[in-house]
């Protein structure tokens, strides 16, 4: 029985293979149809443009990564230089951020001269040159019919401190 099965599988093999050798006439005829066909034109390359090489020329000058000014001798590093006063009690205007606050306006009573200034929850206070505004520790140094003007105390982000002029303009609304 085995020498059955081994003619039998003999000839199931045998059928398989010329199975797969027939069937290649469509095969041949596209590829006859291709090879018939002009053949196509080829970009060109594009054009490789030449390395331009670039000179530093800043080696001279001061590097960014250095700050310009001592830090020690003028935003108070180590010693000396502005610093905010850590000891004196804030003002009511200090808890909001200075572009937060509106100046409406301008009060003189007898000879003093008041700069009216709003809120951000919209209410009017009374200010003179030597109150404080803003959360930079900014100091009103004069009162305008235009405008309040202060100076204000910040970080210069090498532990450090240093005053910067800044102002509120009276609002046009």
């Amino acid at each position: 029985m085995t020498s059955r099965r081994r003619a039998l599988l003999a000839m199931l093999a045998a059928a398989s293979l010329a199975a797969c050798t027939g069937g290649m006439d469509d095969l041949e005829q596209y590829v006859k149809e291709v090879k018939a066909k002009p053949g196509g034109r080829i970009e060109p390359l594009p054009e490789i443009k030449p390395y331009e090489s670039f000179t530093y020329e800043a080696a001279t000058m001061r590097s960014p990564f250095v700050p310009d000014t001592p830090v020690v001798a003028e935003s108070g590093g180590a010693g000396g230089g502005v610093r905010p006063d850590t000891n004196r009690n804030r003002e009511f205007l200090e808890q909001f951020p200075l572009d937060t606050l509106r100046m409406v306006g301008t009060l003189e009573a007898g000879s003093i001269f008041f700069g009216l200034v709003q809120d951000k929850d919209g209410l009017v206070h009374r200010v003179l040159p030597g109150n404080h505004l803003g959360q930079n520790d900014g100091k009103i140094l004069r009162v305008t019919p235009s405008s309040i003007e202060l100076v204000e105390i910040v970080p210069d982000g090498l532990g450090g401190y240093f005053e910067r002029p800044a102002a509120v303009a009276l609002d046009s609304k």
